[in-house]
């Protein structure tokens, strides 16, 4: 076990005003919080500049705009199913999500193979949002995109840095303005004169854009996965699966679907040579005439909520990788040390993308990030309810040379199985698999990673010897079933 899992344990401590927890254990006597508290912080999420940069993204597949409604329905249904399920974990375990990979890939390999893959999730999510609130500042106070991003990295960072009760705060005090913004902006999108009625029109339904937005959606909503549970896991242990889900399945599903499809109906309006922050400031002015400042002011405070999740987020994976080589007791200064490093990568990588590139970078970025995280999600929970059914030694999943190993070859092999299967029936820009091909472009890869790598994990786990893994759980007597 780790020293700081020691520590954690011997002398339990009190929320500060700056967390102290990162990777680490949150004993029973820091639990605390309200189930219904995880509506406000999945709703919140998806209220943003980002989010519903989304929909212009999906529109811009060429589907038309009816066809990209229904398909951004069906992802963010779909995706949100598996990412809820992974917040449900966070109560039960009481750790960070990507802690909870150690038991299927291992103590060394869920670095390599997950979090690696967790950490590009984090800038990536983190350079369009950088661009976007540059982009705003810039928008709303004509001042340099740079300086624009500076200044929202920072709040975000101070978020961050005090870490999870803040961001829980920050995101109930925004949820009744956020909800009277999308009221108001849906108002102003359906009246926006510019949508004519060929706009609305059905039209041709293709299979290929179609499943491009569906992945796209999905991929978004399931890019919260590797970090859902962060947000539940000081819950008290006896918050039940069911509730942790739905509380937060349908703030997020309903909020996502929400969004995505108000910000593909409002690009519709704009044209497509609008920047996003443009299309929903244009949208808002044709309801009441200045209305689009404010509208863009608080699509960029829900901005900064999401950026300071990222950066919590890669901070945490950042510490978990570390912590994988050569183990790390949490602190304030290691805290500072990753949120640093994470402004510094994403304002380079924003540099390099700029605005102008921002609908390509952002839709490849959700594509990638929905087939890498595919399989994992499917390994993940397949694990937790099917295979150990919820019994981890917490200590264990500390211990480098522990019962669930350095390198977890089922997980390994089911994660890199599935995802040379999933190759063929992918479509991205630069490649497109045989079968996609020849089923017409269609991509139906997530289709095929999630049962694939469902099944060649169960198949695999048959050798496990799940008894004395009990009993150490047992006896540990820290996860209770």
């Amino acid at each position: 076990m780790s020293p700081s899992l020691d520590n954690e344990l011997a002398e339990p401590r009190q929320p500060a005003s700056i967390e102290l927890h990162s990777i680490d254990y949150v004993p029973d006597t820091e639990r605390h919080g309200k189930v219904t508290h995880l509506g406000a912080i999945w709703f919140v999420s998806n209220i943003n500049l980002t989010a519903m940069a989304t929909g212009v993204t999906a529109l811009s597949i060429g589907a038309g705009l009816v066809w990209t409604l229904i398909a951004t329905i069906l992802g963010s249904l779909f995706g949100t199913f598996f990412m809820a399920f992974h917040s449900a974990q966070g109560p039960q375990l009481g750790l960070p999500q990507l802690v909870q990979s150690r038991p299927q890939f291992g103590y060394l390999g869920a670095a390599v193979t997950v979090w690696v893959f967790a950490l590009i999730n984090y800038i990536a999510y983190n350079t369009s949002d950088a661009l976007l609130s540059g982009d705003a500042f810039h928008e709303l106070f004509g001042i340099n995109t740079n300086v624009g991003y500076f200044i929202a990295a920072l709040i975000a960072a101070v978020i961050a840095l005090f870490g999870y009760h803040w961001i829980h705060r920050v995101n109930r005090v925004l949820t009744w303005p956020l909800i009277a913004l999308m009221v108001t902006l849906s108002v102003a999108a359906l009246k926006d004169g510019r949508l004519t009625a060929e706009t609305w029109a059905l039209g041709d339904f293709q299979p290929a854009p179609f499943m491009t937005v569906f992945v796209i959606v999905a991929g978004f909503q399931l890019g919260w996965a590797p970090y859902v549970s962060d947000y539940s896991r000081y819950l008290p242990a006896s918050v039940g699966v069911r509730s942790t889900f739905w509380w937060t399945y349908l703030p997020s599903a309903v909020s996502g679907l929400w969004v995505f499809a108000l910000g593909s109906i409002m690009y519709a309006a704009a044209g497509p040579d609008a920047t996003p922050v443009e299309a929903f400031r244009s949208a808002a002015d044709s309801l009441i005439n200045g209305f689009g400042w404010v509208a863009v002011f608080a699509l960029l405070l829900g901005l900064l909520s999401v950026m300071a999740i990222n950066q919590y987020g890669g901070m945490m994976s950042m510490i978990s990788i570390r912590d994988s080589i050569r183990p790390v007791a949490p602190s304030r200064r290691i805290r500072v040390i990753g949120i640093g490093i994470m402004f510094i990568t994403v304002w380079l990588i924003a540099q390099f993308v700029g605005i102008e590139r921002f609908n390509s970078f952002y839709g490849n970025v959700l594509i990638f990030l929905a087939y890498a995280f595919t399989p994992w999600t499917s390994i993940n929970l397949v694990d937790y309810f099917f295979v150990r059914r919820g019994n981890y030694s917490i200590q264990e999943m500390f211990n480098p040379n522990g019962m669930y190993g350095r390198w977890g070859w089922r997980g390994q092999t089911a994660y890199l199985g599935a995802l040379v299967i999933m190759v063929p029936f992918m479509v991205t820009a630069p490649f497109t698999g045989s079968f996609a091909a020849a089923l017409g472009n269609v991509d139906y890869s997530m289709f095929v990673g999630l049962p694939v790598a469902a099944v060649i994990y169960l198949v695999l786990c048959r050798s496990l010897d799940l008894t004395a893994e009990r009993e150490v759980v047992a006896a540990e007597g820290l996860v209770h079933r």
